[in-house]
């Protein structure tokens, strides 16, 4: 996107004198001898170096292509040729740094390292829907392979044909919530099920809800606000798991949430579970809210946005997967359901990138 040249020359000026007020403020014997200081500020400083770097380098290049633009208009022959060539290049270069720029001049979401807690359920297509439920938990199983992250199962409900009618899961790893948050929504798949001998084509569905993992400060619960009911874990596990009341289903009073753990074979981890998946919702309904605060119509729907409408179609026949936000349309659903991510998700953040940086300097 563009950026206002005034506006951006500011922010990089304010960058610019912020690295040096902090450069100052390391050498310090005070800070020095105040580690947590030391860290905070020292942490500031390597987030606002890119940001100095590209700017300047920006800068550097408009000011390179002014020169360049009032030599093509004054001189002729091959001064103005070599001109109109500089004024070509530079412009390529600068808006190449746009994108970059836009993504360092919005502040950075301090939830985006948290573990992300991930829940599929199936929607509307029966037996059909399971199945593409378990398509998606690979998928993001795969894709978190990929990135070097780890997944811990919270919670599994299997359905028929080895789908899946509900599955939560945390994902550990850097960036994991912020680079997950964006699979949020409605996913349809259209394709001929297993089950289905005439070969018509079906349309089914699977939510997907992102959520960053809680912290015990992002989040107080009052014990008294808490229903724990306990009872026998049901389907495979063992035998230990079907006998004993291993399974937890944790209310939230005040806001009916309702979290069920079975996937362990001790109670007290699977209700250590539930909580942090509570805490995680919890803290996802507080930060809808704030930004349903900010009182201004979003056009892409991103993170914690809105869950209802549908995001993504996976058409099977086509071999081709649409991103409905930013109309984006790849011919390889084979490797994106095995995993390859990186092209969408990363179009996804740019223009989620955009999208802040409009509400920033608005």
């Amino acid at each position: 996107m563009k950026l206002d040249a005034e506006a951006l020359s500011a922010r990089i000026q304010a960058a610019v004198a912020r690295q040096a007020e902090l450069a100052e403020q390391l050498a310090t014997p005070e800070t020095l001898e105040n580690p947590d200081l030391l860290r905070r500020l020292a942490t500031e400083h390597s987030e606002i170096t890119p940001l100095v770097e590209t700017g300047l380098k920006y800068l550097r290049l408009v000011e390179e292509l002014n020169q360049s633009q009032e030599m093509a208009r004054t001189e002729s022959g091959d001064l103005a040729d070599l001109a109109r060539e500089e004024v070509a290049r530079l412009g390529a270069e600068i808006d190449g740094l746009d994108a970059d720029l836009a993504m360092l001049l919005v502040p950075r979401d301090p939830l985006d390292d948290r573990p992300a807690v991930v829940e599929i359920r199936a929607g509307t297509g029966g037996d059909e829907a399971a199945l593409f439920a378990a398509d998606l938990f690979r998928m993001y199983s795969r894709y978190s392979d990929l990135q070097g992250w780890s997944i811990d199962l919270a919670s599994t409900s299997e359905g028929a044909l080895d789908g899946l009618k509900e599955v939560i899961f945390v994902v550990r790893g850097r960036e994991a919530y912020g680079r997950l948050r964006y699979e949020s929504g409605v996913h349809r798949v259209q394709r001929v099920p297993v089950t289905e001998s005439s070969g018509r084509i079906h349309t089914s569905a699977a939510s997907v809800a992102v959520l960053p993992e809680a912290e015990e400060v992002d989040v107080a619960i009052d014990p008294s606000d808490l229903k724990i009911d306990v009872f026998r874990s049901s389907g495979p596990g063992g035998q230990s798991v079907n006998t004993t009341d291993s399974a937890v289903r944790i209310t939230h009073v005040p806001t009916g949430l309702v979290v069920t753990c079975q996937d362990e074979k001790s109670q007290h981890k699977n209700k250590a579970k539930a909580l942090k998946v509570l805490r995680s919702r919890l803290l996802d309904q507080q930060v809808a809210e704030q930004e349903a605060d900010r009182a201004r119509e979003r056009r892409l729907q991103v993170g914690t946005g809105d869950r209802s409408a549908k995001i993504r179609t996976y058409n099977y026949p086509q071999n081709r997967v649409t991103d409905h936000r930013i109309s984006l349309t790849l011919h390889r659903l084979d490797s994106v359901m095995d995993g390859d991510l990186e092209e969408l998700i990363d179009a996804l953040r740019t223009a989620g990138f955009e999208e802040r940086l409009q509400g920033e300097t608005s």
